[in-house]
């Protein structure tokens, strides 16, 4: 974003409870702050950083804040309805800025106005709301693989039971009964989230096309299209393969320096794990097949006796590339490009 002086950055640390703001214009900070993390504390936040900026002369608000297990989310919202500008910033990138600015403490009233500054000094880009439909479908994929890992404990635990020799027969009944109900809800959610698919057409464009990519399934295709959504937004559609590979933490990061080497290189995983764990799983499924483009790349990867793992990250970085390519221009994945591009 082109620096402006007209910007006022507000930097608000989040918890479940509360929140803490700060403003910062031309350099100096004040704080805001704490509200309650409740419609009515952002109302009050709000109307107090609306006051201020108009007072300084700001014709724009920036909120910078870190996502916090979703505890960022209603604020977000009411942000974009009043207009405002909004990033959400990596919290290593924040802190090891706000280290590398001699800020040793931390506590709520300090990052809110860290955050601040951050903006005031990085001015980030601002990113674009995620589209409802998509958010909800986000938001019923991943209470599938909640139930899922639920479903996975309880059968473990009647695995368990059946090798006690004297198990309770109500603690084995107990069992029973919740991988029942929860069978049931998860074959619910699955039908809600192909009837949600079913209702919006370009979910189900994106759907068709993205299941063409070679490694891409049925367990992958639709988190691997919410987080095509989200970095979309994100970028405000300005995004790049490499940011989108840093994005799922899937970019390298080596330890070196001259001529030493400190240790292994390895991927940042700075990004999103979910996203990075069904990569995984889709590389893993891909490069069993007999032919393609994807078992193409691992093979010419295995003959240069690369190491099996780097080459399933390999891999998962070059399904989401391919991803990537095929929802920015929104055609048809081509194994045969595909396949000379890997050779």
């Amino acid at each position: 974003m082109t620096p402006t002086s007209q910007t006022m950055y507000i930097g608000v640390d989040m918890s479940k409870a509360k929140l803490d703001g700060a403003v910062c214009v031309n350099g100096q900070t004040t704080p805001c702050g704490e509200f309650v993390n409740q419609e009515t504390g952002w109302t009050k936040l709000g109307h107090q950083v609306e006051t201020m900026a108009k007072k300084e002369g700001c014709e724009t608000i920036h909120l910078i804040l870190e996502p916090t297990g979703g505890y960022h989310m209603g604020l977000v919202a009411f942000a974009f309805e009043r207009g405002w500008q909004v990033s959400l910033p990596n919290p290593k990138l924040v802190r090891d800025w706000a280290k590398a600015m001699g800020v040793r403490v931390k506590n709520d009233k300090v990052d809110s106005r860290v955050l601040a500054e951050y903006g005031q000094a990085r001015r980030p880009e601002p990113e674009n709301q995620l589209p409802e439909h998509v958010a909800a479908l986000d938001s019923l994929l991943r209470r599938q693989e909640d139930l899922e890992k639920m479903l996975r404990d309880e059968r473990n635990r009647r695995h368990a039971l059946a090798y006690k020799p004297h198990a309770s027969t109500q603690a084995t009944a107990s069992v029973d009964r919740l991988i029942q109900l929860l069978e049931q809800e998860l074959a619910e959610v699955e039908r809600a989230i192909q009837e949600h698919v079913n209702r919006h057409d370009d979910l189900k464009k994106n759907r068709r096309l993205l299941n063409n990519i070679s490694g891409v399934g049925p367990k992958t295709v639709l988190p691997l299209l919410v987080f095509l959504h989200r970095w979309d937004a994100r970028t405000a559609g300005q995004g790049t393969l490499k940011g989108i590979v840093a994005f799922a933490g899937l970019d390298p990061q080596p330890y070196e320096s001259g001529s030493s080497v400190y240790k292994r290189p390895t991927i940042s995983k700075m990004g999103c794990s979910f996203t990075r764990h069904k990569l995984f799983m889709a590389a893993k499924g891909g490069v069993r097949a007999k032919a393609g483009p994807l078992r193409l790349f691992y093979d010419r990867l295995r003959g240069k006796n690369k190491p099996y793992r780097l080459t399933i990250v390999a891999a998962a970085r070059k399904i989401l590339t391919w991803a990537f390519i095929v929802f920015s221009r929104q055609e048809p994945f081509d194994p045969a490009l595909a396949g000379a591009s890997a050779a």
